[in-house]
């Protein structure tokens, strides 16, 4: 029960930022709007703002969305594909100033902003999230220093060595042990030119991590690369003032972004393996565990409040990440999707036809709902979910 509602708290914070961005950026442009919804389905509760926006709230809380007049479908595609049409059923209806206000008929740059706002909004949500998180809790690091080295490993075939601090790897820099771990976890066979300081000697070892399954708390069975070091120094607290906790938040989304980007780079060429893409079960699973781990031993109902709270922010900012960038794919039905479409109209002085914006939105649509089967079964594969099943009949 706690993991669910933890999962439902979640991703309609995230969902309903992400629209909310839409919605702003529409209301700043001038665009008509015919609703903001809280969830999807039947609607629970629901009343109308003075510009005549209905806001409500519905039945399943998964999220929400924002519709626009005019918008007959939620790919933003007028119905029939004739702008047209549209153009003069308005007119006749509300006369002809009112066509500015609905948004096919707003400039592409306009348009375009609208589209983009949403995972701005995800963005500048986990930046503020980041940033408070760091300026009141802070976090335990430990240094970059090698305290030990297992024969067997990476580390050791690189001539790494207990003592050694590693200031930087493939040229970027390394401020405490966890960065190390970061950068090597996505980089299973690939060498990596680390920057080491021993003594009083600067050497540069290439190191190869190899790749290993492990059992993660939060993600369930994962496939990292591993360098085989261990570092046992004191960690120290870290926690940023009022005027770093911005920058540092900032800094922590774009190596998110960077990080998402990378792997799906590794993906696409095939570098690695698909079977470690996560989708809503995943989600539900890690919001869950983390949700369990981090009220499991609170002393009273107050702690346990406080640390629920806190670790479900943690996620909120880590999965807001996640659906801003890839909203900004290249794909139809998504933001991106509008994006390129938009870019091709500012090209070429018109836009897409819509038979082809329809066609585009029905592939896009596809992709999406297989790759989300395809996440769940990889889910299910991951959490033994089957092997559970299989041995009920066993």
């Amino acid at each position: 029960m706690t993991g669910l509602i933890a999962f439902v708290f979640v991703l309609s914070i995230v969902v309903t930022v992400h629209e909310l961005g839409h919605f702003l950026a529409a209301r700043a442009c001038g665009v008509a709007i015919d609703c903001f919804s809280i969830g999807f389905g039947p609607k629970i509760v629901s009343w109308r703002d003075k510009t005549g926006v209905e806001w409500r709230i519905a039945s399943i809380p998964l999220g929400g969305y924002v519709r626009f007049s005019g918008d007959d479908n939620a790919a933003s595609v007028p119905d029939g594909g004739d702008l047209a049409i549209l153009k003069s059923e308005i007119a006749a209806r509300e006369g002809e100033a009112a066509v500015s206000r609905y948004y096919h008929f707003k400039p592409v740059w306009q348009r375009a902003f609208i589209a983009v706002a949403g995972p701005m909004a995800n963005f500048v949500l986990a930046i503020v999230l980041f940033a408070a998180l760091m300026m009141t809790l802070g976090e335990y690091r430990h240094p970059a220093t090698v305290d030990r080295v297992p024969a067997d490993g990476a580390a050791a075939a690189a001539g790494f060595k207990p003592g050694d601090l590693i200031t930087k790897a493939d040229g970027r820099r390394i401020k405490n042990f966890e960065d190390v771990g970061r950068y090597v976890i996505l980089r299973s066979g690939l060498p990596i030119d680390f920057t080491v300081k021993r003594g009083d000697q600067t050497l540069h070892l290439v190191a190869t991590p190899v790749q290993v399954e492990i059992v993660d708390k939060i993600n369930g069975r994962m496939k990292v690369g591993r360098l085989s070091i261990e570092n046992r120094s004191p960690s120290y607290h870290y926690r940023s003032s009022v005027w770093r906790a911005i920058p540092d938040a900032t800094v922590e989304v774009w190596d998110q972004i960077g990080t998402i980007g990378f792997y799906l780079g590794r993906l696409v060429t095939g570098q690695i393996s698909a079977d470690q893409i996560s989708g809503v079960i995943g989600i539900g699973h890690a919001v869950g565990a983390m949700a369990n781990a981090t009220t499991v031993d609170a002393p009273n109902f107050e702690t346990l409040l406080l640390r629920f709270f806190v670790g479900q922010m943690i996620m909120v900012a880590t999965l807001s990440v996640s659906i801003g960038f890839m909203n900004l794919l290249p794909i139809p039905v998504l933001d991106g999707g509008h994006l390129v479409m938009y870019a091709y109209e500012a090209i070429a002085k018109r836009p897409l036809k819509a038979e082809f914006q329809a066609a585009g939105f029905r592939a896009g649509l596809a992709l999406i709902l297989g790759f989300m089967l395809f996440a769940a079964w990889n889910d299910l594969h991951r959490y033994d979910v089957f092997k559970f099943i299989g041995g009920l009949f066993s």
